[in-house]
């Protein structure tokens, strides 16, 4: 394992760990963070655990012209029952995100660090939320990084059915964005139409 240092800098792609792993430590500063997704790195850790660092292998993405939408998200949307807006509360959906129950366990990973250092990214116009309302409550939404004309996703939350669902859909059909970084596998956004492509043509899309 690397461990990284105060430069501004990571390892080689072909030092990663065959589970993704590119290097440990360093911190969540603004710059550290922009540098690390504009090189397809992300972090991923728990509470009281150093600074995982991560470049998967294969990477999850969505092509905006592969969405899948059901014909029951179809009807959600043509019913209108919600109301979508973008960037009025990213504190809110990350602190949603970190908190709510999951029945995959993802979102336990949003450390206090972590949710401070992206919504010093928001202030600084770099980290990007969608917002989903129903009746003035905040029931769904989602947020990550906005590099170039690729979003990285972070993570998303849904208190009601399809919430987040909508969410995905509204970044994938409405944002003009070339890809959207799923970062891992997860069978829920298969469902909508990300797949997985191998690092190389990740970074190459990325790096353009």
């Amino acid at each position: 394992m690397i461990w990284l240092t105060e430069d501004i800098e990571f390892p080689p792609y072909e030092l990663t760990t065959d589970d993704g792993i590119i290097a440990l430590g360093g911190d969540l500063s603004e710059e550290r963070l922009t540098y690390a997704y504009k090189n397809g790195i992300f972090p991923w850790f728990s509470e009281g655990d150093p600074i995982v660092w991560y470049c998967p292998y294969e990477r999850m993405v969505l092509f905006p012209n592969e969405i899948k939408v059901s014909k029951s998200m179809r009807k959600v949307i043509k019913n209108n029952e919600f109301t979508i807006t973008e960037n009025k509360a990213f504190k809110e959906v990350i602190y949603n995100c970190k908190n709510i129950t999951r029945s995959d366990g993802f979102g336990t990973w949003i450390t206090d660090d972590m949710e401070q250092a992206y919504i010093n990214l928001h202030k600084a116009g770099v980290a990007k939320s969608i917002e989903i309302w129903l009746n003035d409550e905040l029931v769904g939404g989602l947020y990550g990084l906005e590099i170039n004309t690729i979003f990285c996703g972070e993570s998303m939350f849904s208190k009601i059915s399809n919430a987040s669902k909508l969410a995905f859909i509204h970044l994938a059909k409405t944002k003009n964005y070339t890809l959207i970084d799923c970062q891992i596998y997860n069978e829920h956004l298969e469902s909508l139409g990300a797949r997985e492509i191998d690092r190389d043509s990740f970074l190459k899309i990325l790096k353009a």
